[in-house]
Parts: C-alpha cells; sequence; structure tokens
C-alpha cells in the first residue's frame, strides 16, 4: 500500500501508536533528511522498520541518552535532541532559581551521520538554541573537546548543569546526550527520572527550536574554549611532582586518539608536564566519524584498536603506547617487554599503577600521619579490591560504589564537602579520576600522570610491569580476568538472572558452581545481600539492571551485570591473595578454572543465544 504523506498526514495501515508518532514527526521534523526517511517508509508501508524507529522512546537514564542516528522516537536526530533539551530546560528552570544568571555548559565530539545530517556539532547548537531562546546563558565550546572538559566547566565556572554530545566509544551510528549535574557530577537519581518525565511533557518543538541561527549574535551565547584550555592545564600542573624527570627523560611515547578528540588536548597536557610531545599515530590523530582504521573505536578492546600504535611504536623505538577513547575520557596503556611483546594493561592492572602513584607522591608532601584519616580512594564494585588492600596496609580510606563514574564522581562531591581529601578514583573499564578538578573519568590527565610515572620508573630502571609486579607483592596479588557476551534479546536476558535467583528451586541462589563453593551472594537488582545481618545490600538497588556477584570460599569474587549503554552482559571475576602468601600462576590457574566454571554453569551462551566478544 503506498500513500504520499505531507507534513501533518497520517499514515497508512501502522497501528493507531505508531501512527500517532508518525503523524507528530511530520508535523514537527524540520530536517529534510530525517523527514523524507519518514515519509518513505510510510508510502512503502514498511511497519519493521517504523516499529524500530518508533517502537519506543529512547530512555533517559542516570548515562542520559545513547542510540543510533537516525530518524524516529527511538534514535539520536535533530528533533530528539530538541525534545531531549526542552525537557532539560524545564527541569533545570524548577531546580535553580538562579538557572538565568549561572547558565548551562555545552560541548560536543566529532561524531557524524551523512544519512541522517546530525552531528555532534549540530546537535550541540541545537541544544544551545533551546536554552537561550528562553533567556538562559549557554557557554558553547566553539570546537570539539574531551568529555572531562564539561564537568570541569560546570566546576570552575559553578553553572547549573553540562551537557556532552559524545557516544564515546560506541560504534560510529551511535551518538549520546550526557548531562552533569551543578556538583560537576554525572546526574544520579532522582534527577534521570523527573528529566524524563519534562522531557514526555515538552515534546513539542517551542517556536524558535529549529532556528539556531538566533544563537549567533546572542549576549548569552559564551565560548569558553580560550578560557577553560588555560585555566584546565594551568590545575593539571598542579599534579607534576617531577617536572626536572620529564624534562631529561629518556622515554619515547606513542599516543593515539583513535580518530577522536584528544590529539591536541594530550599535546597540551604534555607540555604542561615539560615533555617533549608524544608521538602521534598519524593515521588515527585527526578526528573521522568514520574510524577508518578500527573495527571498534574502543581501545579497551586491546590489541586490535592498538595495532597501528604497536607498528608505529616499533618504528621509532617507542617503549610506552598511551591511546585514549574518541571522547578523550578512557585511557590504555601499553608498553614494550624485554621479550619484545606488548604487554597492554587491563583497567585494573594501570588503576593499581595509578593508585599506587597518586598515593606515593601524596605521601611524599604529607608527612603527617594524621592527614591520612581524611584521605581517600573510590573505585567500582566490579573493579579490583587492590585499592582497598593497599588502604587497609597505609592508612587511608577506600571505599566501594556502583559500576559508573556517575557514582563515584557523586560520592567523590560529598566527601570533598565534608573537608576530605580523594586523591584516586577508577573502574575497571580503564577509567581513571587522577585530578578532583573533574568528577568524572578524564583520559587527558591519565594520560601525562601515566608518563611521568613511567619516565620516573625509568630513572630506577623499573618498567611499568615490574613496578605492577612490586605492588602485588606488597599488597597481595589481585588477579582479574573479564570479558562480556552480546545479547539483543532481551528476553534471554532476564531468563538468564531469573534461572540464577532460583537456581535450586524458587528464590534459592546457587550453592556451588562447578567445584566451587559459594559463600556469599548479593544482588543489587533485588537489594539481596546474605552478608548482611539484615539480609539487605548497602550499596544502592536498581531494578531495571541487572547485576549478581558471588563470593566464593577460595577468596574468589565473580560478578555478572547488563551493560547501561550497550547490548552486553559483562562478566568480571578476582582472585585476591595476601602479601608474600601466593603463587601467582597457581592464582591465575585457579581463576581460569573459575572463570570458566561461571561461563558453564550460570552464563550458559548457547542456551541464551549470545555470542562472545570477538577475539
Amino acid at each position: 500500500m503506498a500513500v504520499t504523506a505531507t507534513p501533518g498526514s497520517g499514515g497508512p495501515s501502522v497501528d493507531a501508536r505508531l501512527d500517532q508518532e508518525t503523524t507528530r514527526w511530520l508535523r514537527w521534523d524540520k530536517n529534510p533528511l530525517t523527514w523524507e526517511s519518514v515519509k518513505r517508509l510510510l508510502e512503502e508501508d514498511n511497519k519493521e522498520e517504523l516499529q524500530k524507529c518508533f517502537g519506543a522512546r529512547m530512555e533517559f537514564g542516570t548515562a542520559g541518552l545513547r542510540a543510533m542516528m537516525g530518524a524516529g522516537i527511538s534514535r539520536m536526530n535533530d528533533l530528539t535532541i530538541i525534545q531531549t533539551t526542552q525537557g532539560l530546560c524545564r527541569y533545570l528552570e524548577k531546580q535553580f532559581s538562579d538557572l538565568k544568571q549561572r547558565g548551562v555548559v555545552i560541548s560536543f565530539d566529532a561524531r557524524a551521520h551523512t544519512a541522517s545530517g546530525g552531528s555532534s556539532r549540530r546537535f550541540a547548537r541545537l541544544a544551545a538554541t533551546a536554552f537561550i531562546s528562553q533567556g538562559i546563558p549557554v557557554y558553547l565550546f566553539s570546537d570539539i573537546t574531551p568529555t572531562p572538559f564539561v564537568p570541569y566547566t560546570v566546576s570552575h565556572l559553578k553553572l547549573c548543569a553540562g551537557i556532552m554530545i559524545t557516544a564515546s566509544h560506541n560504534p560510529k551510528q551511535d551518538n549520546g546526550y550526557k548531562v552533569y549535574w551543578d556538583n560537576g557530577a554525572q546526574i544520579i537519581s532522582p534527577h534521570d527520572k523527573g528529566i524524563a518525565q519534562a522531557i514526555e511533557e515538552n515534546l513539542e518543538p517551542w517556536p524558535q527550536a529549529w532556528e539556531d541561527s538566533i544563537i549567533n549574535d546572542s549576549p548569552l551565547l559564551h565560548d569558553p574554549s580560550a578560557s577553560i584550555n588555560k585555566d584546565y592545564f594551568e590545575d593539571l600542573k598542579k599534579y607534576c611532582f617531577h617536572r626536572h624527570v620529564n624534562r631529561e627523560t629518556q622515554v619515547k611515547f606513542v599516543h593515539t586518539s583513535v580518530h577522536g578528540v584528544a590529539h591536541h588536548f594530550v599535546q597540551s597536557a604534555f607540555k604542561a608536564f615539560d615533555f617533549a610531545p608524544p608521538v602521534a599515530v598519524p593515521e588515527q590523530k585527526d578526528p573521522d566519524p568514520e574510524f577508518p582504521t578500527v573495527t571498534h573505536p574502543n581501545p579497551e578492546e586491546g590489541e586490535k584498536a592498538l595495532a597501528l600504535s604497536f607498528a608505529l611504536a616499533d618504528k621509532t623505538k617507542a617503549k610506552i603506547i598511551l591511546a585514549n577513547d574518541p571522547d578523550a575520557d578512557r585511557l590504555a596503556v601499553a608498553e614494550k617487554q624485554d621479550s619484545g611483546d606488548w604487554k597492554v594493561f587491563s583497567g585494573n592492572e594501570l588503576g593499581a599503577l595509578l593508585g599506587w602513584w597518586l598515593f606515593t607522591c601524596w605521601k611524599e608532601k604529607n608527612q603527617d600521619p594524621s592527614a591520612l584519616k581524611d584521605t581517600y580512594m573510590l573505585s567500582s564494585t566490579v573493579s579490583s579490591r587492590i585499592l582497598q588492600a593497599i588502604a587497609l596496609k597505609e592508612g587511608f580510606h577506600f571505599e566501594e560504589t556502583l559500576t559508573g563514574f556517575k557514582w563515584m564522581g557523586n560520592r567523590a562531591k560529598q566527601l570533598m564537602e565534608q573537608g576530605k581529601n580523594v586523591l584516586f578514583a577508577f573502574e575497571e573499564a580503564i577509567g581513571y579520576m587522577c585530578c578532583p578538578f573533574v568528577l568524572d573519568k578524564d583520559g587527558v590527565s591519565a594520560a601525562v600522570i601515566s608518563a611521568e610515572l613511567a619516565s620516573f620508573l625509568a630513572t630506577k630502571n623499573l618498567s611499568l610491569s615490574q613496578q605492577l609486579n612490586a605492588i602485588y607483592v606488597e599488597y597481595g596479588y589481585h588477579v582479574t580476568k573479564g570479558t562480556y557476551f552480546i545479547c539483543h534479546d532481551q528476553g534471554n536476558v532476564k531468563k538468564l538472572f531469573e534461572n540464577l535467583r532460583n537456581y535450586d528451586g524458587k528464590n534459592n541462589y546457587p550453592k556451588t558452581c562447578g567445584r566451587f563453593e559459594i559463600s556469599g551472594i548479593r544482588d543489587l537488582t533485588t537489594g539481596y545481600d546474605d552478608s548482611q545481618p539484615d539480609k539487605k545490600a548497602v550499596l544502592p538497588t536498581k531494578e531495571s539492571s541487572q547485576m549478581i556477584t558471588f563470593t566464593f570460599a577460595n577468596g574468589g569474587v565473580a560478578t555478572i551485570r547488563t551493560s547501561g549503554t550497550e547490548p552486553k552482559i559483562k562478566y568480571y571475576s578476582e582472585l585476591c591473595a595476601p602479601p608474600g602468601n601466593s603463587d601467582p600462576e597457581q592464582l591465575k590457574k585457579e581463576l581460569n578454572e573459575l572463570f570458566s566454571a561461571i561461563k558453564e554453569h550460570f552464563l550458559q551462551p548457547e542456551k541464551y543465544n549470545m555470542k562472545p566478544k570477538e577475539g
């Protein structure tokens, strides 16, 4: 059945709700590319594709939005950006009586999508238009920035909120909308629910919503690029502890931006620390939304994403590779080993090194033991417990939070408001907060601080790998292993977790996994924790995301959880041993056996139709 759709017309024989959504879309959308694509789907009566585009609105959660770019309410596009920003604007007006004095900051990465005409830059301009049309000042960066520059600007200029248009390391067709609160940390509940409700109440574009030219000469538009660039790197200099070592180091560094935003900012960070600039991977240093040299633009994927870096480092005799993800909030590090092989450090291993380094540098400046009682480090509950082991021995405080920097950032802010000193926070997904002037992961500061650590160790004839081993010898070996499975069927995901909750009959969690005895279970979906006297979990719970942690009698810990931003089931495991009491090879063997047992008995990828991580 073919129809001719015009703005304001109904669709063909699609169900009533789809009909209503597409009718509104054609009335409101002024982007010719997305409007035409919806019109064409209606003419073709392509119900399957219409269902994908209009079946459900993108869910606004604590990570904001993240979805494919394209037409429809389930995708990132001009209209959904306008609707989202209108909702956020109305919510902020209710929360802040001084919103029109303080304003918001907006920035963007280099993503673009030719087919729908969407790009991070355009989305940022449309978001700025919504605020400025309501008389609210906007600090809009004139060019791409790393994600951490947005929370930095919120804190530095005392703004009400920040928006970063980015999909970080997601596939090239995706984009996202990340929101920071006035405390400089990512939003957490109840703001996500409040914003989501306000979006639903403000779907019709405001009169000037599409007229982004209104911002060009507006006195409410400010470009913070120059001042924030200057102030960020001035603040970063305070974390340079061995300037003389940096000036003279013989260690050579290769840096890759993986076609993202990091290049100029990491060069500036090296300059701030008095380093010679790192050698940039030429094919990857300039932003390119097609990410032509990598299958996945994610340095967490390890060797596949770093192939060009290895080749350049071998050619230039560089020993260390620093790799940022496309929005420069994450960092991967690799080191040339004596064997000639490259070791890519896991997020947990680099977390151990950076935590040890920042504590060592802090301790040199703070000889008074009483300062320890107000000093903290944080990591997420799925990350290695190595910081906890260091804290126990050295006398500072360690806290774990839920997964994600939104939790660590908000907790760090609370502690700082109580006069505490937060030295470091990290999560295993290669995210590090080395400088608490950014309450989020920051790949720019982490890159240059890692370079200073490597340079300092070189003066002692030590490699990063040797120092990591020394940390394990002193504080106890912490061996970790993690992976993920891809599962697009939410029904199967639910079945997998319900099976774990009803393993030996209703409401009975498993007592063993193969030969491994389970000594404790915490379920942060339901709030159950059998290690607590009242059986209630201490960490916050969330019914809409799945997460179960098993503790084993052999000292192992394993967590299975769903990802908040991708169709993945993530799986983490760790085995810890006290200092001086372990054979690392035996620990690794034991962990591998445990890892395999969980896959076989609990995850059962064949049963639940899950694909393993590639490679």
